[in-house]
């Protein structure tokens, strides 16, 4: 007699796999991780990475949606370290508007904005809590992290108090228009300006003089310094590079650390870096939003839209999450700070699964198939294009100083820079 034959699709076939006394489930089946036994370990994680990057690239989706509102283009924004999802704006109109992250809805306006439209907002919540007043108009301003003070930048550097109609301290050194200025998170009494004379300076509420003047190559369009490092800030120039300079406040001296290029095409608008202080964000005139490590050569991530006009201003949102831009259409946009960041609700086991993927991405990243995918971007023709040409005119640039280097008289040129010689390693 032939024996019964049983179905493999049985969920509790006879003499198979018994359960153990006392259990009514099955025993766990444990992995072994013995190399002996798991010869394609490395091929099969390898296949796993590729898969991960080309699946980042896939869901990436970065543009989440757009405010629109103003009237005229948005040249500045602010934001509230005490409230996550409100952003302030200006436009260059003098239209202010107070915006909610999350809804993308208007929360208040100032009269300009609210007497042209039907919903109007009533007189009383518009009000002016003060009004200072200044003999030159104001480029810049911005308030201590912690204090009364604020500065205003213009013809000079003022320093304000809430209670006081008049400057408390007045700042001026033989500099053009004065137009960006920002105050250390670390050192309340530490503050960095930019001027169009191509100058980047520190001041320091203590003394009756700035503490140190540093003339770039270029001009400086903003600042923004480090949260977490404070003792580091960053600038944006119209050298389409940035860079990072390091202060040390107790012998008030301003050192340039580096710089190091990216592949903007134009000029850098406005800078502004993550609450966490491993990335920054910038706006540049080529119309583009670019994310960069804190310590990187090159954009991490870069947005665009067919619409999107001129960056003017850039911000980090205070979770770090996401990246709002003004443009010179009208418009403030909002991106994920991750292209292809999952939104919503993430269940534990869809948290470990991509933290998985991503620990095994970063493991090969260095290999040819998975950093060419990990590298790409796609960019506007005239941006690529653009940047192709910069390439070329950085490359003869640098050959013409090294031949012009190899043919002079030992000693008559100065030596290779600390920042051209990590230019020359970068490139």
């Amino acid at each position: 007699m032939k024996p019964k034959k049983k179905k493999v699709t049985d969920p509790n076939p006879k003499g198979w796999l018994q359960p153990e006394a006392g259990r009514k489930k099955y025993p766990r089946v444990f992995h072994n991780f013995d190399p002996n036994l798991r010869t394609q370990e490395k091929a099969v994680e390898y296949v796993r990475a590729l898969n991960a990057a080309k699946l980042e690239k896939i869901f990436a989706r970065p543009f989440i949606g757009a405010m629109d509102g103003h009237r005229d283009s948005v040249s500045c924004m602010a934001k509230n370290p005490n409230h996550l999802k409100g952003i302030f704006s200006g436009s260059m109109d003098g239209d202010i508007r107070l915006w909610d992250i999350a809804s993308s809805v208007r929360l208040w306006s100032v009269p300009i904005a609210a007497a042209m439209e039907s919903d109007g907002i009533s007189d009383s919540s518009n009000k002016p809590l003060a009004v200072h007043v200044s003999k030159n108009a104001f480029w810049a301003a911005d308030h201590q992290w912690d204090g009364d003070l604020f500065a205003t930048a213009g013809a000079q550097v003022d320093i304000w108090d809430h209670n006081r109609s008049q400057p408390v301290k007045s700042f001026e050194w033989g500099s053009d228009t004065v137009i960006s200025v920002r105050f250390n998170p670390g050192e309340p009494n530490i503050l960095a300006t930019s001027a169009s004379d191509r100058s980047i300076t520190v001041y320091d509420l203590r003394m009756d003089s700035p503490a140190r003047k540093l003339i770039m190559r270029t001009r400086t369009n903003s600042i923004s310094w480090n949260p977490m490092e404070p003792m580091n800030f960053t600038a944006s120039s119209t050298s389409y590079a940035y860079r990072q300079m390091k202060i040390a406040i107790a012998i008030a001296m301003m050192l340039e650390n580096w710089m190091k290029p990216n592949v903007s095409t134009k000029i850098m608008l406005d800078i502004d870096y993550s609450p966490t202080g491993r990335e920054f964000v910038t706006g540049s005139y080529d119309r583009t939003v670019r994310i960069f490590q804190y310590n990187g050569g090159h954009s991490r991530e870069i947005y665009h839209t067919k619409r999107m006009q001129r960056v003017f201003c850039v911000k980090f949102s205070w979770d770090a999450s996401y990246v709002i831009s003004g443009s010179d259409d009208t418009n403030l946009r909002l991106w994920k700070a991750k292209a292809s960041e999952q939104l919503g609700v993430i269940l534990p086991r869809e948290r470990k699964k991509h933290e998985y993927m991503e620990a095994v991405k970063n493991r090969y990243k260095h290999l040819p198939e998975v950093k060419r995918i990990t590298r790409h971007r796609h960019l506007p023709k005239p941006v690529y294009k653009a940047s192709a040409l910069r390439r070329i005119m950085a490359a003869a640039e640098r050959r013409k100083e090294d031949r012009r280097r190899a043919h002079s008289t030992p000693g008559s040129m100065p030596k290779e820079s600390m920042v051209e010689d990590e230019l020359r390693k970068i490139s």
